[in-house]
């Protein structure tokens, strides 16, 4: 390197956001994870014994993924090399992988090959790691916000330890923030902030320390040196929620809606449903569960929660955003309320399994079509008799095959209207056991 680019990159560190200056470099300096990185845990063992196995980092964004495996790298003398999935392929990793090999051949020094946004990558080009991860060319650490399990594949996965990072605590947001108001490589005592303020802006970083230092560092430029709430709030101004419509955030805020509503607690369903709005979710697809739900968890115990559901839908595409919030809203706390009874899902399988393993067993010859003069003369509907010609509207006749007759598919439970239901069934059995055959 000649002083031309000697100068030049020490512009760049001084020109780079917040963020970027303040990355740690050791783990004392290193805020958050205390369940890996603290004295007897994990990652500090495996890097004070220089045992580390290649891992997978696995957390919301901010909360150090990047950062630690460049802590790593300097514990244990590994050269650092890193890799974006977003722009690499697998010419990319061979030709990491060929200079790891001349690295330790000349030096005897290990490569910790860092791949950010692993799950980006294809099969076959997390196929194309595994020979070095598993000689031991290269210590991989992959970095990624998605599920492992979802986005990773086995041969991989059983090649590595995946690592849980969570999102920082609002008190270590405040931490990391204070020190960078210090630290010569961040505002080195030029800027000023008050309690309220850092309060403010950790709580909306959502657990995010790059987000806390953004907003540290807007709010600087903002207040000219003095950061206070106006100043914090301006340059926070709105909160992005972590929720990513095609990521396990997804999946984890729907799930959480729905069994809010199972277990009958509004404000939870509320909740989580405003999450899902405020965080762009399609609404439609919110209403799609609700309809779902109304059949699948409340059922006949209260036969109004479809009609709710269904007329929340209809009210939405009628309305549209924001005042379908109304009727998305009424729709959530009543079927939270409404009794529940998932007896549809058993009664569907049940049936379900009848057929499937009966096969198609033939119609009993009374509840035959006959439409013509030759099919009555089959047999086609004898014996069939027209409930609505006898008394309480009702005969007591079979109309399952007859393999399966006496069989139960329908059991309601004792929840809600369901227990009239279940009354009214016992009823029906009776009188049909007590006058059995047409």
């Amino acid at each position: 390197m000649d002083l031309f680019e000697h100068a030049a990159g020490k512009e760049a560190a001084v020109a780079a956001p917040l963020a970027e200056r303040m990355r740690p470099r050791t783990l004392e300096e290193f805020v958050g994870q205390a369940h890996l990185t603290g004295p007897g845990h994990f990652l500090r063992r495996a890097i004070e014994t220089d045992q580390l196995p290649s891992l997978i980092l696995w957390g919301p964004p901010g909360t150090g993924k990047t950062t630690l495996a460049r802590v790593i790298a300097n514990a244990t003398g590994a050269a650092f090399v890193s890799l974006s999935a977003v722009l690499a392929g697998v010419k990319d990793l061979r030709e990491e992988v060929a200079r790891a090999q001349e690295r330790w051949k000349l030096n005897r020094q290990r490569t910790l090959l860092f791949v950010d946004e692993i799950h980006r990558f294809n099969k076959g080009q997390q196929d194309a790691l595994l020979p070095s991860v598993e000689r031991g060319t290269v210590t991989l650490i992959g970095a990624t916000t998605e599920n492992p399990s979802f986005e990773v594949n086995s041969a991989l996965l059983s090649r590595t330890r995946v690592v849980t990072l969570r999102a920082l605590e609002d008190d270590e947001l405040v931490s990391v923030m204070r020190r960078a108001l210090e630290d010569p490589r961040g505002l080195a005592g030029k800027v000023t902030a008050d309690d309220d303020a850092l309060a403010f802006m950790a709580q909306a970083a959502g657990g995010d320390a790059r987000k806390a230092l953004t907003a540290l560092e807007v709010a600087s430029q903002v207040g000219a040196g003095k950061v206070d709430l106006r100043s914090a709030e301006e340059a926070v101004q709105h909160k992005t929620l972590l929720y990513d419509k095609a990521g396990e955030e997804h999946y984890n805020v729907i799930s959480a809606f729905i069994k809010s509503m199972r277990g009958s607690d509004p404000d939870a369903a509320l909740y989580w449903m405003t999450r899902m709005l405020e965080s762009g979710e399609d609404p439609i697809f919110v209403l799609r569960r609700m309809v779902i739900f109304a059949s699948e968890d409340v059922g006949n115990a209260d036969p109004r929660a479809l009609g709710v559901a269904v007329d929340a839908l209809q009210a939405f595409q009628l309305m549209g955003l924001p005042e379908g919030t109304l009727p998305m809203t009424q729709a959530a706390t009543y079927l939270a309320m409404a009794p529940k009874s998932n007896a549809v899902i058993a009664s569907y399988g049940a049936a379900r399994a009848a057929v499937t393993e009966g096969g198609p067993l033939p119609v009993p010859m009374s509840l035959r079509n006959a439409p013509t003069r030759l099919m009555k003369s089959m047999g086609y509907g004898t014996g069939y008799k027209y409930p609505h010609n006898f008394e309480g509207n009702f005969v007591p006749a079979e109309y399952l095959p007859d393999e399966l007759l006496g069989q139960r598919f329908y059991r309601p439970t004792k929840n809600g209207f369901e227990d009239e239901l279940s009354k009214r069934l016992e009823d029906i059995l009776k009188k049909r056991a007590e006058k059995p055959g047409q």
